[in-house]
């Protein structure tokens, strides 16, 4: 794909891109409006809620307040008239007057016992339903249902056939419970006349939109007060076309051809009734068109932007890259004169200018690159291959060497057990020793090491002290095989054989400060000289070439031998170091990576 196709691309990309999340969005944006019109419906549904469970809980209490008096009981159950109406009757009265006034929910209250006989306190306005045989028949239905005789329960809407004025009635059992002949029967029932006229105006005195609408529905979803008077008293069919069950946390539905959001949340205090808000949605979300709409103008302007700005990109970039791609072409073309013409003064025609002199420095360097690469890898190869095979191979027939030797003397001068363990010793560095594995876990190297000084201490009979002190935590990391043995070795014959008695050998292991591997070989030995000391660190800071040349010359299979390998396997950071003085002994210290 050529380079402005991309450049088009990218554009292209980012501008899908910024309209996928401009619709986005739009998208986040709608569904918090529609969020923000569930959670106000909801708020304002549970408030009147709570408003109107308050109201019922007050009739409640006040109603079994009266059931549960003494003298109400008394009064259901009295059979002298004269008692009944002066004695009981005045206080009955007195209390049902004092319950109505302190309630102003409440329109009346009527008492009847079981015979028919009744004491009221009522709102002349309205109470004239309580007399009416139409009263009689809609409340008998409540007076024998099974359910309202354990409990109180609030009634559906009864409507006045001469007014057209509708009520609706808490009715609660009366059961004696004063110890008489009528012990734990219902003597009677209260009967509660709700005032409608409160109730609509606590719906109308809501705070809702300019079209929301409010319900109070009972049992049988008839509407008890709702802010638009045309609905009340009759049967709320839209609400009964939903979900019912997902009512509770908000439905977005269609009512008359309007986008709505309909909430119902049940009373507590009135089983089976509940109250049902339905707000338009248009209206929750007049006040954020606004914000929608700049973000679409937005989102329109940034996107024509990056239409214009991806046009003049490409015009006045990829027409002199696409000159310079045509005379790079050119130059595969033609001979090795060609140069790339310079069309430009900014970056392109600077890049133009470096790449001929680039050019022209390669054709210089090709000319002996190509000569010389293939011949130079294929010899830096096998002399790497050569070097360390050598070097390898140059430990284990001088160390036998030394070994059979001190065997041979100690079996001619004892004749004893010292040659079973000498030859054991032997038996196990040899087997060491000739491993095909270049790297080795350091605990096999250390035991190599102490079968060596179990055979030094045979021959020179305890002489001289020795120990071996490694850090535990190396034990299991890697090491060059062979690389401790013969510097041990040198230790020996070179430091501590030409003394009389209480030399010193130690070797120990540890990690130093760089997380390196770093092993000493210490002795109290005679020390080397100045100028000795000089040359073999000269020889082991040898370049690579000249170290190795010494390695093959047979003068030293010791120190030079192992840091050659060293070096050859981990690099020239690592490898063998001496430090020494006369008298005082000789330290070794060797270095390798972490493995």
């Amino acid at each position: 794909m050529k380079l402005k196709h991309q450049i088009l691309l990218i554009f292209l990309f980012a501008i899908i891109i910024f309209t996928a999340m401009e619709f986005y969005f739009y998208y986040s944006f709608y569904n918090l409006t529609q969020n923000r019109a569930t959670n106000y419906g909801n708020k304002i549904i549970e408030q009147t809620r709570q408003k109107i469970d308050s109201v019922f809980n007050d009739i409640k209490v006040s109603t079994n307040i009266a059931v549960n008096n003494k003298k109400i009981q008394e009064f259901t159950i009295a059979e002298d008239d004269y008692t009944r109406d002066f004695d009981i009757g005045t206080y009955v009265l007195d209390l049902m007057e004092y319950m109505r006034s302190f309630n102003s929910y409440v329109n009346g209250i009527v008492i009847n016992d079981n015979q028919g006989r009744r004491v009221y306190s009522i709102a002349s306005t309205n109470g004239d339903i309580f007399f009416l045989k139409q009263y009689d028949e809609f409340i008998s239905d409540y007076k024998n249902d099974s359910e309202s005789v354990k409990k109180g329960k609030f009634t559906n809407i009864l409507k006045n056939e001469k007014t057209g004025n509708e009520y609706f009635f808490y009715i609660a059992p009366i059961i004696e419970s004063i110890g008489g002949v009528y012990f734990s029967q219902k003597t009677g029932y209260c009967s509660v006349m709700v005032n409608t006229e409160k109730m609509q105006e606590l719906v109308e005195n809501t705070e809702l939109t300019p079209n929301s609408t409010l319900y109070i529905l009972n049992s049988r979803n008839e509407v008890i007060a709702s802010n638009n008077a045309n609905l009340r008293g009759i049967l709320f069919k839209d609400i009964l076309s939903v979900d019912r069950n997902s009512l509770t946390n908000g439905v977005k539905t269609t009512i008359n051809g309007e986008d709505v959001i309909v909430q119902e949340k049940g009373l507590e205090q009135a089983d089976g009734w509940s109250i049902v808000s339905i707000i338009p949605v248009h209206e929750l979300t007049t006040d954020m068109n606004a914000i929608k709409n700049i973000s679409i103008i937005a989102g329109i302007g940034i996107s024509l932007s990056m239409i214009i700005l991806g046009y003049f990109f490409l015009n006045n970039l990829t027409r002199p890259v696409m000159g310079l791609v045509a005379d790079m072409r050119k130059i595969g073309e033609r001979d090795m004169g060609f140069r790339i013409k310079v069309r430009s003064t900014n970056e392109v025609g600077v890049l133009a200018y470096d790449i001929n002199s680039m050019i022209d420095k390669m054709e210089e360097m090709t000319r002996n690159i190509f000569n010389t690469q293939g011949r130079l890898y294929e010899s830096e190869l096998s002399k790497k291959q050569a070097e360390f095979s050598a070097l390898q191979s140059q430990i284990n027939p001088h160390f036998l060497y030394n070994t059979l030797n001190c065997i041979s003397s100690i079996g001619l001068e004892y004749g004893s057990k010292e040659i079973a363990q000498i030859t054991s010793s032997m038996s196990k560095i040899f087997r060491y020793s000739i491993k095909q594995d270049e790297l080795v876990r350091i605990s096999e190297e250390i035991q190599c090491i102490k079968a060596y000084l179990n055979i030094i201490s045979i021959r020179y009979e305890n002489k001289f002290s020795m120990e071996v002190n490694v850090d535990e935590k190396l034990l299991e990391m890697k090491t060059p095989k062979m690389i401790l043995q013969p510097i041990v070795e040198n230790s020996v014959y070179h430091g501590l054989e030409s003394m009389d008695a209480g030399g010193h050998l130690s070797v120990s292991g540890h990690i130093d400060a760089n997380g390196d591997v770093c092993f000493q070989v210490s002795d109290s030995g005679k020390g080397i000289g100045k100028d000795e000391l000089e040359s073999i660190k000269a020889k082991l800071n040898m370049e690579d070439s000249e170290r190795v040349k010494n390695s093959f010359d047979g003068k030293s299979i010791g120190l030079s031998n192992i840091n050659n390998r060293i070096k050859l396997l981990f690099g020239e950071g690592y490898g063998v170091g001496v430090e020494s003085q006369v008298g005082y002994g000789t330290t070794v210290i060797v270095k390798i990576p972490y493995i």
